[in-house]
């Protein structure tokens, strides 16, 4: 009776790694936070996206009633460069830290302070929008992740 329950098992482990859910992305996010402003006109904002789907995505654009305008950064050797989007891959992660992929919120409406959330609106190329809360920490504050 094992081998057969083995083999069940087997097969059902399978059956979920090539499902139709594989070619399409599917994306969570975690990891969000936004450090403590230290001015009161910009921000910058770190989570990391999942996708633990077969296909790719795209962050094309990010919203938020905190701030006229939110921007997508990535660090190049020592420069930062504005971009239009980036690539979430197929079963892999998009990670926003300091030193690395980053958001920038321009013109904020007030100063968010330690201890607040931010609602911030992801948006992607093929995906739903996603609505994540980014807690507000304190302008020094580094994650035990890393991001």
């Amino acid at each position: 009776m094992a081998p057969t329950a083995l083999l069940i098992t087997g097969t059902l482990a399978l059956t979920g790694c090539g499902g139709s859910g594989d070619t399409k992305p599917e994306l969570s996010v975690s990891s969000a936070y936004m450090p403590q402003p230290v001015t009161g006109d910009m921000a910058a904002g770190f989570f990391t996206v999942v996708n633990k789907g077969g296909a790719k995505d795209e962050l094309t654009s990010v919203s938020s009633g905190a701030s006229a305008r939110v921007t997508l950064h990535e660090t190049v050797g020592q420069s930062m460069e504005q971009v239009t989007s980036l690539d979430v891959p197929a079963h892999g992660q998009l990670v926003f830290k300091s030193g690395g992929n980053h958001l920038m919120f321009e013109n904020l409406k007030r100063k968010p302070v330690q201890g607040e959330k931010v609602t911030v609106e992801l948006h992607f190329a093929t995906s739903d929008p996603i609505t994540i809360e980014m807690p507000v920490k304190s302008a020094t504050y580094n994650p035990a992740t890393g991001h």
